[in-house]
Formats: structure tokens, C-alpha cells, sequence
């Protein structure tokens, strides 16, 4: 049975048990003793996702026991993030505004979906997370518990008129005065959000759209200008859409990403840097890093030109802006998005091959492609007319131009005395 949305705003109401999207860093280290202090007598469980951000989670448990949790949860997802989520997007071939490429965006409903299942193994009736009043992160935490629970109310501390702790300073202040384990300083650094998929920089010199991000701030990739001065090949197949193997050895999805993020980052491949429109309405400026991510929609890109029908693979570009939208937006749990997916998934079937992409001072360029399935015809397209009907095209032209002409004779009319 379906739960029906509870139409009344549970915001006010003081909740049992809450179930925190937990990091380990500054700001949801500060929002579990805060919560505590906000609803006397609530339980908090920490929830924390393994989705590949390095040494991130170490020591987390012990961190958020600390810092007043009653409950500690951790979920490896990174198998499941990369084939359910960043293979599906793959294959949709979505970027956000020509540059961004979803990293953070396609992570933020995962985490939601395993906290509303954490939520229901510990009875709790709470959702929460510490996402900002500005920015995209509190939307998709949020429209994925409503997609998923709405029966559970949502506790979002940067939208409470009595938080106070929303800058850096206060936070580490508050930090100090509770007893909290933290390792930041007050300090300006840049703000990070790193997954398999991607690691994202904001803050210090990048915040101000005149200056040129510092080589300093880049984690995954080497600088363009220490990047080696030969080539690197490297080959992807794929299965109908999905990538499965790299350079002839076959590997899981995580794996097979994060093998392209270290052969791409070596050669500084996947670095953008992009003024970006919020959701909320605002501007913000980041640098991404996107190693294997590149790598792998460019080899993609190479066999849908391959193997794609014109008005298939130009009806699939069309789709494509409208599903990043969706990601971008939050509504990877939505009705359109899925649709959109089983058109996608559909037009995906052919593309199955080996793309070979050449790796070079920042950029990846598939230089070849093959496919059982292709709809290339070396004879078709090679300058030979021999068993092609030239004259068909006079009659084509003419009936393809026919409303031209037409518009051009009208003109003529009205300029004519």
C-alpha cells in the first residue's frame, strides 16, 4: 500500500529518532549535538555513505559517536553508485550547462534513498541533513524523501530560523564549546564535495569569477602543464550502453571508474571550471574534476555517432538537456526521468564496441571506434557514386526547398510597385 503525503507541516513537531545524512565533516559534525539541543530527548542516527571519497570516512564512526550520535550507520554503495546511477546518467549522455557533469547532483538521491531505508530498519521518523538555505543539495535531499517518504518528517537545520551556526567561525565555536572532534580551522579553505564520480572545489580564490583557479586547489588530476608529454591510449567496451571493461580487462562498475580516474588524471583530463545557475537562483562558481567520467562519455559519444539512427541520436541530444535538468534539479526519483530512462535504455541497446581514446594534456579525443552494430557503409560514404542515384537528389532538393521558394516569391510580391 502506497503511503499517501501528510498535507500538514510536521517542521514544528519535536521527533523521535532522526536519521542524519552524516559526513564526518564540520558541518554535520556541529548538527548532531545541535539537534540534540533543538528536540530534547530525540535519538540521532548518523547515516554515512561510502561512495568512494577517500580517506574521508576514516574514523567516522568514532567521530560521530562523538560528536552525540546514538546510532552509526555505513553503507559501501560504491557498486551501486556507479551502475544504477552513473551509468544510467552515462547513458542519457547528461551534462548540466555544456560542462557540468552531475557528480554531486547524481549522489545526493542515493544517500537520501539508503536514509529513508536506515530510517525504516531503526523506526525512525525523522529525516535530516545539513545542506545550506543556498544551495542545490537541500532540494535533492528533500524531494527524494518526499518521493520516497513522505510519511517521515524532514529536518533541515539551515532552514530553522534558531540556527545559528552558518558560517565557518561559529561553527568551529560551537564545535570547541560541545566537545566536538573536528579537524578544520578557522582558515579559509576551499569547500569540497568529493565522490567516485567527481570532486568538486569551491571557496577562496574561485569564488570571485576575475581570478584564475589556483593549480593548488586540483585532488584527482595533475596540472595541465605537468601532464606527460606522450600520449596515453586507453580502450572502453561497452554492452549495450554500459561499460564494462578497460583495455581488454573486464571490471565492476566502481572499479572500471576509478581505474579511468587514475589513468585520466595522470594526464589532467576531465578539469572544468564553470559559473554555473543554482537551482535557487543564484550563481556559483567551481572547479570540477571528472577524470574517468570524461573518458567515458566521450567513448560513448563515439558509438552513438556510430550506431545511432539521425533522428534517434538527435532526439536523444534533445533528451539529454532535460534529464540533466532533472538530475540537476533533484528529480532523479521523478516520473519524467524514469520515462525519459526507458527511452534512453531502449536507444541504448545497439551500443555495444570498443571506442579508443587518446589521452593528452587535458584532453581525451576518441580517435577510433567499432561496433557489430554500426551503420557506417565505408562504400556509402566514400566519394565513389558508383550504386548511388546522383539524379535522386534533384527532386529531393527541390521538394526540401519548396517552402523557401515559395517564401522568397511572397517577398518579391510585396517589394514589387
Amino acid at each position: 500500500m502506497t503511503d499517501k503525503p501528510d498535507k500538514t507541516d510536521k517542521r514544528s513537531k519535536t521527533p523521535k529518532k532522526i536519521v542524519l545524512a552524516y559526513s564526518g565533516g564540520l558541518d554535520t559534525s556541529v548538527i548532531l549535538p545541535w539537534l540534540k539541543q533543538r528536540y530534547p530527548g530525540t535519538q540521532t542516527v548518523a547515516f554515512a555513505a561510502e561512495l568512494g571519497q577517500g580517506d574521508e570516512l576514516k574514523d567516522v564512526k568514532t567521530k560521530a559517536l562523538a560528536s552525540g550520535a546514538d546510532h552509526v550507520i555505513i553503507k559501501d554503495l560504491r557498486r551501486e553508485f556507479a551502475e544504477d546511477y552513473c551509468f544510467p546518467m552515462l547513458r542519457a549522455h547528461a551534462v548540466y550547462e555544456a560542462d557540468y557533469m552531475l557528480g554531486t547532483s547524481i549522489a545526493r538521491p542515493l544517500i537520501a534513498k539508503h536514509q529513508v531505508l536506515a530510517a525504516r530498519e531503526t523506526h525512525a521518523d525523522a529525516l535530516g541533513h545539513g545542506a545550506t538555505g543556498k544551495g542545490n543539495d537541500q532540494v535533492r535531499f528533500e524531494l527524494t524523501y518526499m518521493a520516497l517518504a513522505p510519511d517521515l518528517q524532514r529536518i533541515a537545520p539551515w532552514q530553522d530560523p534558531t540556527f545559528e551556526l552558518t558560517n565557518r567561525e561559529a561553527a568551529i565555536d560551537y564545535a570547541r564549546d560541545n566537545n566536538v572532534p573536528i579537524d578544520q580551522s578557522k582558515k579559509s579553505i576551499y569547500s569540497r564535495d568529493r565522490n567516485l564520480w567527481h570532486i568538486s572545489h569551491e571557496g577562496a580564490e574561485i569564488e570571485d569569477p576575475a581570478n584564475e583557479p589556483l593549480d593548488a586547489c586540483l585532488v584527482m588530476s595533475v596540472p595541465v602543464s605537468q601532464a606527460p608529454d606522450s600520449p596515453r591510449y586507453v580502450e572502453i567496451d561497452f554492452e549495450s550502453g554500459n561499460p564494462v571493461a578497460v583495455d581488454g580487462q573486464t571490471l565492476p562498475g566502481h572499479k572500471l571508474i576509478a581505474l579511468l580516474n587514475q589513468i585520466g588524471g595522470e594526464h589532467a583530463v576531465g578539469q572544468t571550471v564553470l559559473v554555473e545557475n543554482r537551482l535557487v537562483g543564484m550563481k556559483s562558481r567551481g572547479v570540477y574534476e571528472t577524470p574517468g567520467g570524461t573518458i567515458l562519455y566521450e567513448a560513448h559519444k563515439a558509438l552513438e555517432q556510430l550506431c545511432l539512427e539521425r533522428d534517434l541520436y538527435h532526439f536523444k541530444q534533445q533528451s539529454a538537456h532535460r534529464y540533466a535538468e532533472l538530475v540537476y534539479n533533484g528529480l532523479w526519483f521523478s516520473p519524467l526521468r524514469e520515462s525519459l530512462q526507458a527511452m534512453i535504455d531502449h536507444a541504448n541497446q545497439p551500443l555495444t564496441g570498443r571506442a579508443r581514446v587518446k589521452l593528452y594534456k587535458g584532453r581525451a579525443q576518441t580517435v577510433s571506434a567499432t561496433s557489430p552494430n554500426s551503420l557506417y557503409d565505408t562504400a556509402l560514404a566514400g566519394f565513389d557514386m558508383q550504386g548511388y542515384d546522383v539524379t535522386a537528389s534533384r527532386g529531393f532538393i527541390s521538394l526540401y526547398g519548396l517552402p523557401l521558394q515559395v517564401h522568397a516569391a511572397a517577398n518579391r510580391k510585396k517589394k514589387s510597385p
